[in-house]
């Protein structure tokens, strides 16, 4: 059997990430262009290659870019850029910006990279898909990079985890962060925050209390833990005043009722609220604070609309 080359190897990532691409689609049938091995590894003159006009990302971070620069001087790149065929040695990044930049400020000439066939919308996803991919973003960027692809890709959410690997409660989670104020928002932006305090505020649904605990959270410097404890506090005292003048000055809960409300509490994962009248008659509290978690109780009671 004939062992795999380097350069094989390292295109194995890029073929996985964009395997649901046709390679050996024509770009566009009414143009004549030369012809080119597509689905391989192919040394590029850095000044043949532009820009992807569909990159997400705006900002490169000067220093991170010279250390990129430093370390493919030394060793290479070790990760090929994936490109399309425009013309006549001309191509158009994919994916691989940072590398490309980095490429030429450490004065390199050629660059390996894989050459694909897509479309305008391709490039749209694979340029969002690969950003996704990179772990400095906050947890706003990947929000919006996900409402993208779903909008500008007409991708569902379950399109959308499945191209990704991820869960489709990870995905909701984290479009949910695109309902916060501006303020919030921007605190996550700026780390101000983590994903967890923000996710215990859309709990929330008052923009004013929402603002009021997390501007408590930044002067105090809050754990997620004592964020979603103040919500938790906040939603007690809401139910209350709801419960109050329909259950009445109702009596205290014996010890047999409280270790049933807790049980409740644990099964469910949320506030429950048990009362019982001194003629026996009552009333069990289950407290959701959006949709998503009322679909969660109502499937663990196996209810059917």
């Amino acid at each position: 059997m004939a062992k795999t080359s380097k350069k094989d190897a390292l295109g194995q990532g890029i073929k996985a990430l964009l395997g649901n691409i046709d390679i050996e689609s024509d770009i566009n049938p009414a143009r004549s262009l030369p012809t080119v091995t597509t689905g391989s590894i192919t040394e590029i003159p850095v000044e043949q290659i532009t820009p992807n006009p569909f990159q997400p990302r705006i900002e490169f971070d000067v220093e991170k870019l010279q250390e990129l620069a430093d370390s493919i001087y030394i060793h290479g790149v070790i990760q090929p850029i994936t490109v399309r065929l425009l013309g006549h040695n001309e191509y158009q990044l994919i994916a691989g910006e940072r590398r490309w930049r980095a490429t030429q400020l450490a004065g390199m000439e050629q660059i390996p990279a894989y050459i694909r066939t897509a479309d305008d919308q391709q490039m749209l996803e694979m340029a969002l898909i690969e950003n996704i991919q990179r772990e400095d973003l906050n947890p706003m960027e990947v929000a919006l990079n996900y409402q993208r692809l779903i909008s500008e890709c007409s991708l569902t959410q379950n399109d959308l985890a499945v191209r990704l690997g991820k869960g489709r409660t990870t995905i909701t989670n984290f479009l949910r962060l695109l309902k916060l104020p501006p303020d919030i928002q921007a605190g996550l932006k700026s780390q101000k925050i983590a994903m967890g305090h923000a996710r215990a505020l859309i709990e929330i649904a008052e923009v004013d209390v929402q603002l009021s605990i997390y501007q408590q959270a930044i002067a105090q410097e809050w754990s997620v833990r004592q964020v979603e404890n103040a919500v938790r506090l906040w939603r007690e005292s809401q139910q209350r005043s709801l419960v109050a003048p329909i259950v009445g000055n109702a009596p205290e809960l014996s010890v047999h009722l409280r270790k049933v409300q807790n049980n409740l509490e644990q099964h469910f994962g949320t506030k429950v609220q048990l009362r019982q009248s001194s003629d026996g008659k009552g009333q069990i509290n289950i407290n959701f604070a959006s949709n998503e978690e009322l679909n969660r109780i109502l499937d663990m009671m196996n209810y059917e609309s």
